[in-house]
Order: structure tokens, then C-alpha cells, then sequence
């Protein structure tokens, strides 16, 4: 198992994994990943403080340099396990389920503020890590702070890409995430980690917390079976 770090996102870690995937898998190439950076913004460069709002693992595993952070609520999104990992936290044969921001509701996480000495060099960082293929758009979001509205760069769910889960019902992505494991880690503990850290925060999301209630059944009801005489 590879820990998610900041030098391994740097040295091109998650790109060769992803272009180890199966055939069909679409890596962005080293252009498309500038040009959809540069595309955030009107000079093709962040010109000050840059906020970046994190709703999974950039709550509790950044990997990147910030000055600050809020906790804030985005309008308009919310916070699902709908995207299929065939790499990272899975594999082609038994995939896993990553978290994205799908449309509706609304989601409470972490806005981070990166100083604009440091925004261009951070975002490489954020964009290679989440950036990888066509998997989530990146937008920008108005995100309410107790210290005032924030707009900062989130990253959606890109609804038209082939890994997009659509509904799933939460019995049964509790089984997904129960079963499987990739060259990063276990899904379950990518959906425990973030639960945990939304505890810590404060941050009530019922739908995680059923998740890892569930998530935790099957895994037992796994272990049984397992340790149950043949």
C-alpha cells in the first residue's frame, strides 16, 4: 500500500498508477492538466489568496501548504460516494467508491486558504492529485464561513464520465466499500477517516454516518463468513 503524500503526488505517483489502469481509462495529458488550472482563471494564473474547499480526503489528508481553514457549508451540493475507483481504493475486478460533490442539497466541509505566494505551486499540487482524468470538474463555489462568504475551488462530480455511480442504494455501496482495496488503501477506511474527522469538526452528515454504520455491518458479517468452519 502507497501513502497518499505530498512528494508522491509531486514525483507523478498517482498519473503512472492511472496509466497502469485497463484500456479505457483516460489519463489527461500534461497540456489538458495546465490548461484546465489555467482555465480557472482570467489571467491563466491565480493573482492572490486562492480558497479551496475539501469535502473527503483533503479534510483530513491536504498534502498541500495553507494558511488557514474554515469550516463552511456549499449550497447546491452535497457530499456522496459516486465515483468508482478501479485503482486507488479498488480494483477493475472488485472496484471501490470514492466521494464527490453531486448536485443538490448541501455540504458542510473545509474551506483552506493557500497565500497567493504559494497558489500556483499548491495548485499543481491539488490538480495532480485530483485532476488526474475527466472524473470531476472543477468549479467555483461560494462557501459561508461563521467569518463571512469565501468563493473557493471545489471539485464535482463529472456526471457524463463512466465511472459516475449515479444512485446507488446505501445497503448496497456499503458492500462495495466493505469489499474493496486498492494500491492506496481499503475504501472502508477512507470512509472511516473521513467520518472521523467530520466528528472532530463538528460536522454533522447523516448520510456518512449511516454509510459507516452499514459499512461496518457488512464488514463483520465478511469476517464471519471468513472465520465460519468450511
Amino acid at each position: 500500500m502507497v501513502t497518499l503524500t505530498r512528494e508522491n503526488i509531486r514525483n507523478g505517483f498517482i498519473r503512472k498508477m492511472m496509466e497502469e489502469a485497463p484500456p479505457g481509462f483516460r489519463v489527461l495529458s500534461e497540456a489538458e492538466l495546465e490548461g484546465s488550472l489555467a482555465g480557472m482563471f482570467p489571467a491563466g494564473r491565480p493573482d492572490g489568496d486562492i480558497w479551496l474547499f475539501g469535502y473527503g480526503s483533503l479534510i483530513w489528508n491536504p498534502a498541500f501548504h495553507f494558511a488557514e481553514r474554515r469550516i463552511g457549508t456549499v449550497r447546491g451540493l452535497h457530499r456522496r460516494f459516486c465515483l468508482w475507483s478501479t485503482m486507488g481504493r479498488g480494483t477493475p475486478e472488485r472496484p471501490g467508491l470514492m466521494l464527490a460533490l453531486d448536485r443538490g442539497g448541501s455540504c458542510r466541509g473545509v474551506a483552506f486558504r493557500i497565500e497567493a505566494a504559494q497558489a500556483a505551486e499548491e495548485l499543481q499540487i491539488v490538480w495532480r492529485r485530483e485532476m488526474v482524468s475527466h472524473a470531476y470538474i472543477p468549479r467555483w463555489v461560494n462557501v459561508e464561513t461563521a467569518d463571512g462568504p469565501v468563493r473557493a475551488i471545489t471539485f464535482t462530480i463529472n456526471r457524463q464520465h463512466e465511472r459516475y455511480v449515479g444512485r446507488m442504494d446505501d445497503r448496497e455501496a456499503a458492500g462495495v466499500i466493505a469489499a474493496a482495496s486498492g494500491r492506496i488503501g481499503r475504501c472502508a477506511e477512507y470512509l472511516e477517516n473521513t467520518v472521523q474527522h467530520l466528528h472532530e469538526l463538528k460536522i454533522a452528515d447523516r448520510y456518512m454516518e449511516r454509510l459507516l454504520h452499514l459499512t461496518r455491518q457488512a464488514c463483520g458479517e465478511a469476517t464471519a463468513q471468513e472465520n465460519s468452519p468450511k
